[in-house]
C-alpha cells in the first residue's frame, strides 16, 4: 500500500495497523508511541510528524494521536490530540483558543432562499476580517462572560435586542470555569469591542444546502432534511484569545527555562498543571473560550436577525442552533481509567451517547461538524462508541495541503493557485470577502480532499455519517 511521504519521511518508522490507522513506534527521544488516523491517500508533511514525535517526548504517561486533517502548526500539528495527566501546553491549544463551529438550521429551501441576498444581509450585521469591531461589551458584561460564558450573556443580548438561543445545544453549554483576573489588560482591551466579528484566516460564514442524507433517522433526529438551507459559522476568541495565548506561551517558555527543561522544539512549551502558573493558564484559556462561545452566539443571533429582515419573523423564529463545537482547547476528561488534560488542536470532540447524558443528545451522541473548504462539501456526523480509540476526537476540517504562501505566492513569487484556477474552483458559489488580495490562501485547492478525510473518520469507526452540505455563498475575512 503506497504511503504518501517525501523521501525524507522514510527516516521515520511507521507501522500500518489497518487501512485507516498508522502508528509511529517509540524512536529517538520519544517516550510514548503516536497513533495516526489517516489513510494512504492523504499526504502528511514530515514536519508535522516531527512535531508529533516532539510531543511524544514530553510525558511517559501521555497519549498522542493525529486526526486525518493533520498539518504543521505552532509547536504541535493542527489536527492533533495531546493528553497528559499532569501537563498543560499553551502550544498544544494554539493561538485561537476555542476556534469552533456552529451550525444553524433554517426552514428555508433552495426555492425560498436567495443565497447572495442572505449573504449580503448577514454581512451588513457581521464585520469580516482582522481587527474589526462590532458589539462593544461593558466592562462588567465582559467580566461576566469571561467567568461564566453563555450563562452570563443575558444582559448584553437584551441590551442589543438580540433575543436568546438554546445553550443546551452548545458544547458544555458554552460555560467553562474562566478567570478574567488571569488575562492581561491588553487581552481585555482587545476583547471589549470584538463580539460579533468573524475574524480572518480560515474563519467563515457559509450558506449551504443539504445535498445528501446518509441516515434518515439520524438526520431527522437532528432536524436536517435534503434541500434545506443551513448556515455554518466558524470563528474563535478573536484578539482576546490571541493575546492570551501569546502571554502564556511566553510564560510557559520562561517557566521551562527556570526548571532547566529544554523544550523539544522552539515552539513547544508546557506548564505543570498543579502549579500557580498552570492553574492561571487553565483559567485564562477557559475565559478566552467563553468569549469565543459568546462571539459565535452573537453572530448566530445576528444571522437570525438578517433572516428576519429578509423572510419575516416567523422564519427567523425557526432558525435554530443544531450544535456548537469547540476546537483548540484543553479539557479535563477521564479516559481509560485516568484523568487527562486532553488538548485538541484543530480537532473536535466526538462523544458518544453515553458521555452526552444530561444534554439533548443523550440518545444519539454528540453532533460532529466537519467543514470543507470554500468550494467543497461540509459534513455532519455523530459521535459513537468507536471514537473511544481516538479519545473521542476527530478532525475539525479538511486540513491544509499547501501553506498560505505556497498557495497564493509571496513577495512577488507566484503561488501554486492561479487566479483563474481559484475562480474555476468557486464556480456557482457567491463570495463576499474582506481582503480579495489574500483570498487565494483559502482556496479549495489549498486544502486536503474533504471526502478522503471524512472516509477515514467513518472507516476508522470514529463517527457515524448523517448529512452532507454544499456551499452556496461564503463570507470570508
Amino acid at each position: 500500500m503506497p504511503w504518501r511521504f517525501c523521501a525524507a519521511c522514510l527516516m521515520i518508522r511507521i507501522e500500518i495497523l489497518d487501512p485507516h490507522t498508522r502508528r509511529i513506534p517509540v524512536q529517538g527521544r520519544m517516550k510514548v508511541p503516536v497513533t495516526l488516523f489517516i489513510s494512504a491517500a492523504i499526504r502528511v508533511e514530515e514536519e508535522a510528524l516531527r512535531q508529533l514525535m516532539d510531543a511524544a517526548s514530553l510525558d511517559a504517561e501521555a497519549l498522542i494521536l493525529a486526526t486525518p486533517d493533520i498539518h504543521t502548526g505552532y509547536g504541535v500539528p493542527i489536527g492533533s490530540v495531546f493528553a497528559s495527566p499532569r501537563m498543560l501546553s499553551p502550544s498544544a491549544v494554539g493561538y485561537d483558543i476555542n476556534c469552533g463551529m456552529r451550525l444553524l438550521t433554517t426552514p428555508l429551501t433552495m426555492e425560498t432562499c436567495r443565497p447572495p441576498e442572505l449573504a449580503a444581509a448577514i454581512h451588513a450585521h457581521i464585520p469580516l476580517g482582522e481587527g474589526k469591531r462590532n458589539l462593544r461589551c461593558l466592562p462588567l458584561e465582559l467580566a461576566g462572560i469571561l467567568k461564566s460564558g453563555l450563562k452570563a450573556t443575558g444582559k448584553l443580548l437584551r441590551r442589543q435586542n438580540l433575543g436568546e438561543d438554546d445553550i443546551t445545544r452548545v458544547e458544555d453549554e458554552g460555560s467553562l470555569a474562566g478567570s478574567s483576573d488571569a488575562l492581561s489588560p491588553r487581552a481585555l482591551e482587545r476583547g471589549l469591542p470584538q463580539l460579533g466579528t468573524l475574524g480572518g484566516g480560515n474563519h467563515f460564514i457559509e450558506i449551504q444546502t443539504v445535498t445528501e442524507i446518509a441516515d434518515e433517522m439520524r438526520a431527522e433526529r437532528l432536524g436536517l432534511r435534503k434541500g434545506q438551507i443551513t448556515v455554518m459559522i466558524h470563528s474563535g476568541s478573536r484578539g482576546l484569545g490571541h493575546e492570551t495565548a501569546r502571554d502564556y506561551m511566553k510564560l510557559a517558555g520562561e517557566q521551562m527555562r527556570r526548571r532547566s527543561e529544554e523544550p523539544p522544539n522552539s515552539q513547544l512549551f508546557t506548564l505543570p498543571a498543579d502549579t500557580p502558573e498552570g492553574r492561571a493558564y487553565l483559567g485564562a484559556m477557559n475565559a478566552a473560550a467563553n468569549f469565543a462561545f459568546a462571539n459565535r452566539q452573537v453572530m448566530a443571533l445576528l444571522t437570525k436577525r438578517a433572516c428576519g429582515e429578509l423572510y419575516g419573523s416567523r422564519t427567523a423564529a425557526r432558525v435554530r442552533t443544531l450544535y456548537d463545537v469547540t476546537h483548540n482547547i484543553a479539557k479535563q476528561e477521564h479516559h481509560r481509567g485516568t484523568r487527562y488534560f486532553v488538548h485538541r488542536k484543530g480537532a473536535t470532540r466526538a462523544f458518544d451517547a453515553a458521555r452526552m447524558g444530561g444534554t439533548p443528545f443523550a440518545d444519539c451522541g454528540q453532533p460532529v461538524l466537519i467543514p470543507g473548504s470554500m468550494g467543497s462539501a461540509s459534513y455532519v456526523l455523530l459521535g459513537c462508541p468507536g471514537s473511544a480509540r481516538s479519545l473521542f476526537s476527530v478532525n475539525h476540517g479538511a486540513g491544509r495541503r499547501l501553506s498560505r504562501s505556497a498557495a497564493a505566492g509571496k513577495k512577488g513569487r507566484p503561488g501554486a493557485i492561479s487566479e483563474a484556477g481559484f475562480q474555476a474552483s468557486m464556480q456557482g458559489i457567491h463570495l463576499i470577502c474582506d481582503d480579495p488580495r489574500r483570498i487565494r490562501e483559502e482556496a479549495p485547492a489549498a486544502y486536503k480532499d474533504i471526502k478522503e478525510v471524512v472516509e477515514v473518520v467513518v472507516g476508522a469507526g470514529l463517527a457515524l455519517p448523517v448529512a452532507k452540505m454544499k456551499p452556496l455563498a461564503v463570507l470570508k475575512g
